[in-house]
């Protein structure tokens, strides 16, 4: 069968990725044609993609006014492309923003459309429930919270896991041990803190300054920033510039499997950190006025997808406006070796592994999609 995906981010071509593995196992003869990255690439053949996730990805609502015309040359290239292409059957990773407008373009055309990884709409934007419930014919979702969410809104959707866990296993073979990496890296002797200020520009404006400012608090404990090389180096120099904090680009899972605890900011990082089992506190730092906005914005009531899927706070979450690093310092003390609430925290961390479905999500979801196109159901008949 023909499989058309689209990924519009990092994670989403990690995950894209693993699910054509996945297609693969389960029919042999799968031919893809993709946007996404390289590691899409390296499944469905380089010569298959269209674009690039990074040609793609704009970020903040000034970024994408910013690059409109952009935004609407690269939609009108995807739906003619989709057309020439005729696949049986369209697979949105994540990316909302551009693939709801594709979900809807593909009912429109008749061409089924599976959604993988759901749009986070029960944090924000909940009004896309209903396009979902319109536009796509199978949805998939990651986390186990969801099954209950979707359900209210009128979406029987589909978990067979979280693809994390598949991606954490992967990597784990091929890390390097604590010797290596800190030699690898210029580091000390001193155990490691991971500072995960995330992989946007904005982000890392206003986390990066409070997490820099506890390392003179922690003077025992070697500090370590875990950048992107898709941003500009003086981005994190700036904030580095007089600290002893030291800097990784490209290490993330590097770092985090080397240290004693970790300060993250809020997204897919905090869950990744739990499931590599690293104590850690989620730090979110806003502008006043959003602070004050959460409990009336926000549709959910933790920012840390730990905390959402065990239904608790397991893990520690600072929303603050100010870069004042003093709540962050107590919170942090308690889970470093030794602390009053590291035990409970890696506690927490096993039913975490127990509630995510175990490893192997990303075959068992392909499998899933492979045998709801065998079926040959029409495009009303769906699950979403």
């Amino acid at each position: 069968m023909k499989y058309y995906l689209i990924a519009g981010e990092a994670s989403g071509d990690l995950h894209g990725s693993n699910l054509m593995r996945g297609l693969l196992k389960s029919d042999p003869a799968a031919r893809f044609r993709f946007w996404g990255g390289d590691r899409m690439a390296e499944v469905g053949g380089a010569e298959n993609r269209v674009r690039d996730y990074r040609e793609t990805s704009f970020f903040g609502i000034v970024g994408v006014l910013r690059n409109l015309g952009t935004i609407s040359r690269q939609l009108r290239e995807c739906r003619e492309d989709v057309l020439r292409y005729a696949p049986d059957v369209l697979i949105l990773v994540d990316y909302p923003g551009f693939n709801m407008k594709m979900a809807r373009f593909a009912k429109e055309h008749g061409i089924r459309t599976f959604y993988y990884i759901a749009p986070k709409v029960w944090a924000w934007r909940e009004w896309r429930v209903k396009a979902i419930r319109r536009y796509v014919d199978r949805l998939y979702i990651i986390f186990p919270f969801e099954r209950d969410y979707f359900p209210r809104h009128g979406i029987t959707p589909v978990f067979e896991g979280n693809p994390l866990l598949d991606a954490i296993a992967a990597r784990s073979a091929t890390l390097p041990s604590r010797e290596e990496f800190g030699r690898a890296n210029g580091l000390d002797e001193r155990p490691v803190v991971a500072l995960v200020a995330g992989s946007r520009r904005g982000e890392i404006e206003a986390n990066l300054p409070l997490m820099c400012a506890l390392a003179p608090r922690f003077p025992h404990y070697q500090f370590v920033v875990t950048g992107v090389s898709w941003l500009d180096r003086g981005l994190y120099d700036r904030h580095l510039a007089g600290t002893d904090v030291r800097m990784v680009v490209d290490q993330t899972y590097e770092t985090l499997c080397n240290a004693v605890a970790a300060v993250v900011t809020s997204g897919t990082a905090t869950l990744e950190t739990a499931l590599m089992r690293i104590p850690e506190v989620v730090v979110y730092r806003t502008v006043w006025w959003q602070v004050w906005l959460r409990p009336y914005v926000l549709k959910v009531p933790f920012i840390s997808l730990v905390n959402l899927n065990l239904g608790r706070e397991a893990v520690r979450e600072l929303v603050q406006s100010s870069a004042d690093p003093t709540e962050a310092q107590r919170a942090l003390g308690a889970i470093l070796p030794g602390g009053s609430e590291r035990e409970r925290m890696l506690g927490n961390y096993d039913e975490l592994h127990a509630v995510m479905g175990g490893p192997g999500a990303s075959d068992r979801f392909a499998r899933d999609m492979v045998a709801e196109l065998r079926k040959g159901a029409p495009n009303g008949d769906r699950k979403a």
